[in-house]
C-alpha cells in the first residue's frame, strides 16, 4: 500500500490555481453502479413496503415483498431506521386493514416481532402507536389460525420483554386476561410461547430494588502524571488546619524538577536518609485551593439504545413486579397450573397426554414465582411466594402423577433436582395450617 501511494503521488499532475475542480462523471449508468456496489438497504426497504401495501399487486408478490422486508430488518440498524423512514404507521395499518389477508397479516406480525426484539428504540417507536389492543385481537382462537396466533405471541414477546412501559400498557389493555386464556389454546405451540413469555417477564432484571446512577454522572479520578498534578492532589487532600504545617524531612513529598525532555515520574515515598528535594512552584492557574473538587474525566455519552441506558434507569426494564401481581390478580398462576394438571387436547388427533416442552416452560414459570425471584414478594416458604391452597393441591397431584409414570422428572423438564425440590417445598408449605 505504501508503494502504491508513492506511485500515485509521483504520477499525479498537480492542479494549478487556474484549473477548475474535478467534476463528477455524468456518463455512468446508475443501474450498473447498483449492480456492482449493491443498493442501500433503505432503498430496498422502501421498495418492498411499496409493493406490500399496493393492493393492486398479486398477493404472492406482496407476501414475498414482506418476507424480503423481514430479512432486511433483522439488522438492528435497519430496524431502528423504521422510525426515520416513517414505516411504522404503514406497517401497522397493513396489519389492521380488514382487506389484508391472513397470510399478509402473519408476515406483518413476523416483521414487527423481529424489529422490536432486544431493541428498545424500536420498541418505544412502535409503542407510541398504542398497538397492543390490535395485537391482542390476533390471539382469538375462533378467528385466527394457529400459525397467526403463534406469530402474534412472537410480536408481543418482542414488544414486552425488558420494557416496563409496554407491560403497563398491556395491563391497561386487558392483555393479562388474553394471555391467561391463551394458555388453553388448542395449538400447543401457542401455549408454549405464552408460558415462556410469562416466565421471561417474571424473571427480575437484577436492579429492581435500587437505582443505578447514570454512567455519565461520575467518572474515576484522574491519576496525576506531573508534579503540578501531585501538588494539586496534595493541596486538596491536606486539611485546612494543617495546610501550613511544615512536614519533617523524612516524610516530605519530594520530586525531581521536571524538564520538557525528561520523564514526568515522581517519588512519593523517599528514603528517610535522603534529603528532600524542593518541590517546584506550580503555576498560579494550576494551584488548587484546599476545598477544590477533584478533577473528573469528561462525561461519557449514554446512547438511548444501549445497555448503559438500561442500567441508568432500571425501572424502565423491570417487568417482574407487575407480572407477579398479575399472576394472582389476573389468574395467570391458576391458568398455568390448570394447563399442567388438565391440559386441553392438542394435535391433529386431540392428544391429551402432557407435552414435555410445555410442561417445562409452565413449571419454570411456577418455580420463578414461588421462589420469590422478583420484586414485591410475599412471605412464604424459604422467603418465596406462597401458592394458594387450590393451586397447591392440583400441582401436588400433577407432580406425584408424573413421578409415578417415570423416574427422573427433573431431567424430563430440564430442571435441576433442587428446583423440583423447591416446587415440592412450596406445595407442602401451602398445605400447612396457617399458610
Amino acid at each position: 500500500m505504501e508503494n502504491l501511494l508513492r506511485w500515485s503521488i509521483a504520477n499525479s499532475e498537480p492542479r494549478g490555481a487556474d484549473q477548475p475542480p474535478p467534476q463528477p462523471r455524468s456518463d455512468l449508468d446508475p443501474g450498473v453502479i447498483d449492480t456492482i456496489l449493491g443498493r442501500p438497504d433503505s432503498a430496498l426497504m422502501k421498495e418492498a413496503l411499496a409493493i406490500a401495501v399496493d393492493e393492486s399487486k398479486d398477493e404472492d408478490d406482496r407476501v414475498q415483498a414482506l418476507d424480503n422486508f423481514e430479512m432486511l430488518i433483522e439488522h438492528i440498524d435497519n430496524a431502528i431506521d423504521l422510525e426515520r423512514l416513517k414505516m411504522w404507521e404503514p406497517l401497522h395499518a397493513l396489519l389492521t386493514n380488514p382487506s389484508s389477508s391472513e397470510e399478509i397479516q402473519l408476515q406483518v406480525l413476523w416483521i414487527l416481532g423481529t424489529a422490536v426484539q432486544n431493541n428498545p428504540a424500536a420498541q418505544n417507536a412502535y409503542l407510541a402507536l398504542s398497538p397492543l389492543p390490535a395485537l391482542l385481537t390476533f390471539l382469538s382462537p375462533s378467528t385466527r389460525s394457529g400459525k397467526t396466533r403463534s406469530k402474534a405471541v412472537y410480536a408481543l414477546s418482542g414488544l414486552l420483554k425488558h420494557n416496563a412501559a409496554a407491560v403497563r400498557a398491556l395491563g391497561d389493555a386487558g392483555g393479562w386476561a388474553v394471555l391467561r386464556d391463551a394458555l388453553q389454546d388448542p395449538d400447543i405451540t401457542v401455549r408454549r410461547k405464552v408460558a415462556f413469555l410469562l416466565n421471561t417477564l417474571l424473571v427480575p432484571t437484577g436492579a429492581e430494588s435500587e437505582a443505578v446512577p447514570p454512567a455519565n454522572e461520575q467518572q474515576p479520578l484522574q491519576v496525576p502524571t506531573s508534579t503540578t498534578g501531585v501538588t494539586t492532589a496534595v493541596a486538596v487532600a491536606t486539611p485546612a488546619s494543617t495546610a501550613t504545617t511544615t512536614a519533617p524531612p523524612s516524610t516530605a513529598l519530594s520530586a525531581p524538577t521536571p524538564s520538557p525532555a525528561t520523564s514526568q515520574a515522581i517519588t512519593l515515598h523517599p528514603s528517610s536518609t535522603s534529603p528532600a528535594l524542593p518541590t517546584p512552584a506550580a503555576p498560579a492557574a494550576a494551584t488548587a485551593s484546599p476545598g477544590a473538587a477533584p478533577t473528573l474525566s469528561p462525561p461519557q455519552t449514554v446512547h438511548p439504545n444501549s445497555h448503559a441506558s438500561m442500567v441508568s434507569d432500571p425501572s424502565s426494564t423491570s417487568t417482574a413486579a407487575a407480572t407477579a401481581d398479575a399472576f394472582l390478580r389476573a389468574g395467570l398462576l391458576r391458568a398455568l397450573v390448570s394447563a399442567l394438571a388438565e391440559p386441553v387436547p392438542h394435535g391433529p388427533d386431540g392428544e391429551r397426554e402432557g407435552d414435555a416442552d410445555f410442561e417445562e416452560k409452565a413449571l419454570r414459570g411456577v418455580h420463578t414465582y414461588v421462589a420469590g425471584l422478583g420484586a414485591g414478594r410475599e412471605a412464604g416458604a424459604g422467603g418465596g411466594r406462597t401458592l394458594p391452597p387450590g393451586e397447591a393441591g392440583r400441582l401436588r397431584g400433577f407432580l406425584e402423577e408424573r413421578e409415578r409414570e417415570e423416574a427422573g422428572v427433573a431431567e424430563r423438564w430440564n430442571l435441576t433436582v433442587e428446583e423440583v425440590r423447591e416446587l415440592k417445598k412450596a406445595v407442602g408449605a401451602a398445605a400447612q395450617p396457617g399458610s
